[in-house]
């Protein structure tokens, strides 16, 4: 099917001029008449004309273009992300295309290598659950293309990061518990090949044996997810009876877990008291509403395309490779 999109050799056909007088026309190149360069812009406006991008790029050797691969978009610290992905990406003139892994690593390979076929300048990687084999990473660098990890970062590949402060997060999330009074704090954790699962089960690690109390293996269980809450149900609901708190991973599997509770009688704080990671909208209007670490994914995003963008204007200066760290706090409401 023919395409419809109007070109430069259609304006100059319809005007009666050759294509390089309209392409200097539309460009307000000096030697183009003020009536002729008047004549051009006022048809091309008509007509609806758009500059050929792919044109564009290759002649430039820059699509002007980002690629942004994360788990999903449904998440809102996701969201926040790509908001503030957007908002500094626009402002300088680039596009971004944004692919979901779905937590699955084949689906992640494809991404990355769909953003490679369309030219991406560079590519933002927050990594999937399932990510074990970074080769496709290391392709991606291979061929040029400047990676920034964000969130979920990828160790073995030695790039730009931007990461929150998760050991600080659960440092707080542990500790204020700690000081309500808690002794006995079930962690549900991330898989231990993330590092934010690592530096989480850190934190509340640390937290521990700042008020002398030593690590209980039986209290830490790798549960991360609303459905493995679900799953691992006996398990936890055993350990309800001698346990006064929980401090998990993310917002969803605190309000899972504090559902299950509920649902077998427990009262939440009175029982066992609650903290999350993510300050979610869904934690302020929980029943009750969850005590949670305030993660900065806005702020995030802009941060990880600013580094991006500078990677791919300064191809040929030395920039040495950094981690910025995002901090956060503490949001208290009833579940402690």
């Amino acid at each position: 099917m023919k395409s419809n999109l109007i070109s430069i050799n259609d304006i100059a056909r319809a005007l009666g001029i050759s294509p390089s007088t309209v392409s200097r026309a539309l460009k307000d190149h000096p030697d183009i008449s003020t009536e002729t360069k008047r004549v051009v812009k006022e048809y091309a406006e008509q007509v609806n004309y758009r500059p050929n991008a792919l044109a564009l790029s290759l002649k430039r050797q820059r699509s002007n273009t980002l690629g942004l691969v994360i788990p999903e978009i449904v998440h809102h610290f996701f969201s926040s992300v790509i908001s503030g992905i957007e908002e500094l990406a626009y402002a300088k003139g680039y596009r971004l295309i944004i692919c979901q892994s779905n937590e699955d690593y084949k689906r992640e390979v494809i991404n990355t290598q769909v953003l490679l076929d369309h030219r991406a300048d560079g590519i933002l990687v927050s990594m999937s659950k399932s990510t074990k084999d970074h080769g496709h990473f290391k392709d991606l660098i291979d061929s040029g293309i400047p990676i920034v990890f964000l969130d979920r970062v990828c160790e073995e590949v030695e790039t730009d990061r931007v990461v929150t402060a998760d050991f600080e997060g659960a440092l707080l999330a542990t500790g204020h518990l700690l000081e309500r009074g808690c002794r006995k704090i079930l962690h549900l954790a991330s898989p231990q090949h993330l590092l934010i699962g690592k530096l989480r089960l850190e934190g509340y690690l640390k937290a521990l044996a700042n008020f002398g109390i030593e690590k209980d293996p039986a209290y830490i269980l790798q549960c991360d997810t609303r459905q493995e809450v679900l799953d691992l149900k006996d398990q936890i609901l055993r350990l309800a009876p001698e346990i006064d708190g929980i401090f998990a991973v993310n917002d969803f599997t605190a309000i899972a877990a504090m559902q299950l509770l509920q649902e077998n009688g427990y009262k939440i704080p009175g029982d066992i008291a609650v903290t999350g990671f993510g300050n979610d909208p869904i934690a302020s209007i929980a029943n009750p509403p969850l005590t949670t670490v305030e993660q900065r994914g806005f702020e995030m995003g802009r941060q990880a395309v600013e580094i991006l963008i500078r990677r791919i204007e300064n191809p040929s200066t030395f920039i040495d490779f950094q981690t910025r760290v995002i901090p956060v706090s503490i949001e208290k409401r009833a579940s402690t």
